[in-house]
């Protein structure tokens, strides 16, 4: 240990009460950053899971263009034999073939136009929450069962029940008439009304003789097990597709941009409010440097008549911060971490938050996302602004006049 680190462990406890004080604010903002950092990412992927598995998916396979423009001929052929080999590679049944239309659909009162999507019964519920919403009649049973499910908000504009017969009336894969009749089998809400009024599902194989697909699809839904291996499932599927150079592969960033935007305007609006705590504990640490040197102005100068350089008791302020914001460093992460580590098993809950997930088919708690980021994040930028705030006391120090300071009271 150096002379110049046992002299600013030695001053740091003159005031034990002042150092205390000043460490515990840096213990206490630690704890908070790295707890809300992390709970702030474990947020952002429990909304980018629930959004994606309410209908999009981690990731899609498609044909080249369709997602800029989804046409009806921008199709992927044998849809169903090639969802089934990817099953069959990944080793995992969250991967799912949709057929997607536009299409009139009529009761006996009212016509509305509406989203048609047709979805293998089997898998849907594997890649999809809206399975999971039916709060009237129930889901397919068999991919050729002439059924249709449909929102809470379009059934009531319909005016249709379960047991009621729509008409629906589209153009064909082919530009031919397609026209057919479903029965109402479910009814979901999703809380969402855009998708209550204007999305409906059909099973694959009545969508495909409807609408003339001749077993095209056109996309392939795939989850991953979690977010972290999105990469790794992407790049198998990109392996599987290299015999068909027209089908890519899009992860969720690239089919919902504006979701990934919404994460980094949140996260930017939060480091709003962390940097309004760290620059406090910065002016806190500022304040008790300051004092420090101010009270140590006669021995100042006596170290300076002793022949001390300026340059070396400006070390020794420093020094001292770096000492004291690494005790708050250390603290304030481990009491983070055991916080934080433990709320990520147990999950962290409001009042009303159960109601809002039972309602929409959510977690009931949210778990904080305990990472090497979230720990380290907070903690490394106030121990760095503490280190800034300690700069102005040790430049004052480069102006102190030896004969003034040993004569200063």
């Amino acid at each position: 240990m150096t002379i110049t680190l046992r002299m600013a462990w030695r001053n740091l406890w003159r005031h034990k009460r002042r150092t205390w004080l000043t460490v515990g604010a840096m213990v206490f903002s630690n704890l908070i950053l790295v707890f809300s950092i992390s709970l702030q990412l474990g947020s952002y992927r429990m909304m980018i899971d629930n959004t994606l598995k309410s209908y999009t998916g981690h990731m899609q396979i498609q044909r080249e263009g369709y997602n800029d423009e989804p046409k009806m001929r921008s199709s992927i052929d044998a849809i169903i034999p090639l969802a089934d080999k990817v099953r069959k590679q990944l080793g995992s049944d969250t991967v799912a073939a949709r057929g997607v239309a536009f299409a009139m659909t009529s009761s006996e009162e009212r016509s509305y136009g509406l989203q048609i999507v047709g979805v293998e019964p089997e898998f849907e519920p594997n890649v999809s929450t809206l399975p999971g919403l039916i709060t009237k009649g129930s889901y397919f049973e068999h991919s050729n069962a002439e059924e249709i499910i449909i929102g809470s908000v379009l059934a009531r504009n319909l005016r249709v029940g379960i047991g009621d017969e729509l008409t629906l009336l589209g153009s064909g894969h082919d530009g031919s008439f397609a026209a057919g009749i479903a029965i109402v089998g479910g009814i979901f809400e999703s809380g969402i009304a855009e998708i209550d009024r204007s999305m409906a599902q059909l099973p694959i194989g009545y969508f495909q003789n409807l609408f003339g697909m001749d077993g095209r699809g056109h996309n392939i839904v795939i989850n991953a097990p979690e977010l972290s291996q999105l990469s790794s499932v992407q790049h198998a599927v990109n392996n599987i597709l290299t015999a068909n150079d027209r089908l890519v592969v899009l992860d969720w960033e690239q089919l919902q941009p504006g979701l990934k935007q919404a994460i980094q305007a949140d996260f930017t609006s939060a480091w709003f409010m962390y940097g309004v705590l760290i620059v406090l504990v910065a002016f806190s640490v500022l304040n008790t440097q300051l004092m420090s040197v101010l009270e140590r102005t006669r021995e100042f100068g006596v170290m300076m008549a002793l022949g001390v350089k300026p340059a070396r008791l400006g070390s020794l302020v420093i020094t001292e911060t770096f000492v004291m914001s690494g005790l708050g460093l250390a603290i304030g992460a481990v009491l983070g971490i055991a916080m934080t580590y433990y709320l990520s098993i147990v999950g962290f809950s409001y009042p009303g938050m159960d109601q809002m997930a039972e309602r929409f088919n959510l977690p009931d708690r949210m778990y904080p996302s305990l990472s090497l980021l979230s720990i380290m994040l907070g903690p490394s930028i106030v121990f760095l602004f503490s280190l800034l705030a300690s700069i102005y006391p040790a430049i004052r120090l480069f102006f102190l006049q030896p004969v003034a300071a040993m004569r200063a009271v």
